[in-house]
């Protein structure tokens, strides 16, 4: 096996991630947990809002999620809406309405209570001040918002204007956590700065692009089910600092400076694990990381083209020259943790001489440098990137070289978040190089849907529109699932989405933490995380 490269520059060893999981962090229990102390936690990248309907990115959402709490929540191994916020709820049979029951007693950390207004107050903000440009992600999930009904105190009833059966699981992620009517009054740039939140945890500072300091809610009473401690959170305080050089966050966390660390590299875990510590690791529900193509303009209109690269890709070369074991190859439009996965791996395998023949019947005729030409026109684009994750820019190199075996000529066009995702918006680029987290696979109707974000800036296909409209009015568990797979099987053969890998957060933790663990999107929830020794 190859050995993975070093995304950051130090030198690389052939490992293998021996101490993976996705419970507590550190070694074996020792004794009940310790409420108390400080834990210190090094991101890879700066947190980029303190508001969670606008956070953008993992990093982020790592802090976000701790402050807010949502409607709801969802069950990491089964999928299973719980309650948290509502302790119970009604959806019509059409899927336009979803009546939620709120807890007695539940306060902001600003000691105002949280009842139906607020509720109202949070969704009407999203809509109509936030909005989509800032707050995509989030946007998608309430489209078609007609508006909050206070039926009672504790009751709200949410309108929609047509079917959306998704917007149930919708109400358990981070990006509709609610915040206090305080925040809502806010303009989104305010927001950014904090907010207040119903959560375990509140800001005590937050430094935008920097640094932020959580600081443990006392009288907590109101968590979900899914948390293994109802009450107050365990820790006094979370410090996030940002630590852009993954030896440095592993160096960090072996010489006792920081506790726990995003981005743990394969090659970090032997001295991780040397030290007494662990890497906890999940993969990420939703979209994994693939190039969706611009079908609009240049090569990839041709369908040819995008039915080549799926076979001219090598998958398992990424996984083992770029990454490391704790990571998957993608074997569908959705990643393998998402509810209503469908395995489509064997569309995905790599086999280069497929992809020449292909080019070949379409009229992609190689050229004297070996990129193939047809009518004039080079076989030739660019695919658009930001470095969310350490690995896209070495993975995407890696994809560039495959796919030039088959006369493909693969271009990088690596861009800062905001620019990507105003390019993306506006469908200024030949392809783009990302991946969406969501436990649902409503993502596919989010992301490919034809009045949704559309980033192929596609015309209409009846058998992916009538499964994506299909899934959004089902209320029936199985049937939904059914075109949700119809959806998957639809983007992969029209080509509107090449998958590569799923990606895998890798967190590396000190053998001081404990309980340390993933959400249902794979993102960290700190409620039930303790120190030992503290």
């Amino acid at each position: 096996m190859k050995r993975p490269l070093a995304l950051f520059g130090a030198v690389a060893t052939a490992t293998t991630l021996a101490a993976c999981g996705s419970g507590s962090g550190g070694g074996d229990q020792a004794g009940p947990p310790q409420p108390g102390g400080t834990l210190r936690y090094g991101l890879s990248q700066a947190p980029t809002c303190a508001d969670p309907a606008q956070a953008q990115t993992n990093q982020t959402v790592y802090v976000t999620r701790q402050v807010v709490d949502s409607l709801v929540d969802q069950d990491p191994a089964t999928g299973e809406i719980k309650p948290w916020l509502a302790d119970s709820w009604q959806v019509s049979p059409d899927a336009k309405s979803f009546t939620f029951h709120l807890k007695d007693g539940i306060t902001f950390s600003d000691g105002s209570p949280l009842t139906a207004e607020s509720v109202r107050k949070n969704l009407d903000a999203l809509v109509h001040t936030i909005g989509a440009a800032k707050a995509s992600l989030a946007a998608s999930y309430v489209a078609g918002y007609v508006g909050t009904t206070v039926v009672d105190p504790l009751t709200a009833r949410v309108d929609f204007s047509a079917p959306d059966a998704q917007f149930l699981q919708a109400a358990s992620t981070p990006q509709l956590g609610l915040v206090s009517d305080a925040t809502t009054a806010k303009s989104p740039e305010d927001r950014c700065q904090g907010v207040i939140g119903s959560g375990p945890f509140s800001y005590a500072e937050y430094r935008q692009g920097a640094s932020a300091t959580l600081a443990k809610r006392t009288g907590y009473r109101w968590g979900s089910p899914v948390f293994a401690n109802h009450g107050d959170a365990y820790l006094d305080r979370i410090v996030f600092t940002v630590i852009p050089e993954s030896g440095v966050r592993t160096g960090s966390v072996t010489s006792g400076q920081l506790d726990a660390v995003s981005d743990a590299l394969p090659q970090d875990a032997p001295q991780i694990e040397s030290a007494g510590g662990k890497v906890l690791t999940v993969s990420n529900p939703g979209i994994p990381f693939g190039i969706g193509p611009n079908i609009s303009r240049g090569a990839l209109r041709d369908p040819a083209v995008r039915t080549a690269l799926r076979t001219a890709i090598d998958r398992k070369e990424l996984i083992d020259t770029v990454l490391g074991p704790q990571f998957k190859v993608a074997t569908s439009t959705l990643a393998s943790r998402t509810p209503a996965y469908s395995d489509l791996s064997a569309q995905l395998g790599y086999d280069p001489d497929a992809a020449r023949k292909t080019l070949d019947a379409a009229g992609w005729v190689p050229g004297p440098d070996g990129i193939r030409v047809k009518e004039g026109q080079r076989l030739s684009f660019g695919v658009l990137f930001a470095p969310v994750f350490d690995g896209n820019q070495a993975i995407l190199e890696l994809i560039q070289q495959q796919v030039r075996k088959v006369g493909i000529d693969l271009r990088l066009d690596k861009q800062a978040s905001n620019v990507v995702a105003a390019r993306q918006l506006s469908k200024d680029f030949d392809a783009v190089y990302f991946n969406l987290t969501r436990a649902d696979g409503d993502i596919l109707r989010t992301t490919f849907g034809i009045d949704q974000q559309n980033y192929n800036a596609r015309g209409p296909i009846p058998a992916l529109d009538q499964a994506l409209i299909g899934e959004l009015g089902s209320t029936d568990t199985a049937a939904r699932a059914k075109l949700i797979g119809d959806a998957q099987k639809s983007v992969l053969d029209q080509g509107l989405w090449i998958p590569t890998i799923e990606l895998s957060q890798a967190i590396g933790t000190a053998q001081t933490v404990a309980d340390l663990k993933f959400e249902a999107s794979g993102r960290l929830q700190f409620h039930d995380a303790w120190l030992r020794g503290k």
